[in-house]
């Protein structure tokens, strides 16, 4: 081997695909030069003021005119919450009402509140002694998952 063919051994051959990357790069910045021309040329250099003002209503909207000052309304700092609300315990009288419906065997049935009218869900385990059907009860009332739920059941 000769020293023209060694010279010719340790250059990188070009293949194809190194070829059609190296398209493939030259066009990209082409086109990103020419965006870039167009942008340049077309493009102001930035709005006014007043087009980039942006205003809030006196219902805490955006908007692109100046709120009327007349419908301006007034807050005082001591009245506005930031977070959530704390949860105000609020304990509710025993109210009265009548078993209306009871299953022993799935232990919940309901209770028919005598001032609402509304039926009350109640489970086995909020009861105090047995009830059954027709039963007039004291209980207490509490929000569960599901919506209210009887508590501290007494039969009368």
């Amino acid at each position: 081997m000769n020293a023209a063919e060694k010279l010719n051994m340790a250059k990188p051959k070009e293949t194809f695909n190194k070829k059609e990357k190296e398209k493939k790069r030259l066009k990209q910045r082409q086109e990103k030069q020419e965006k870039m021309e167009e942008r340049k040329a077309n493009g102001k250099k930035g709005k006014s003021l007043e087009e980039m003002m942006a205003y809030i209503d006196e219902n805490g909207n955006i908007s692109s005119t100046p709120p009327d000052p007349r419908n301006r309304k007034m807050f005082n700092q001591e009245d506005i919450q930031i977070g959530v609300p704390k949860r105000e315990e609020v304990i509710e009288p025993v109210r009265t009402g009548s078993v209306s419906f009871f299953n022993d065997a799935k232990g919940f049935g309901f209770i028919s509140d005598k001032e609402t009218g509304e039926r009350v869900f109640i489970h086995i385990n909020n009861l105090t002694e047995p009830i059954k059907e027709g039963d007039k009860v004291n209980f207490e009332v509490e929000m569960g998952d599901r919506g209210p739920s009887a508590i501290n059941v007494k039969k009368i």
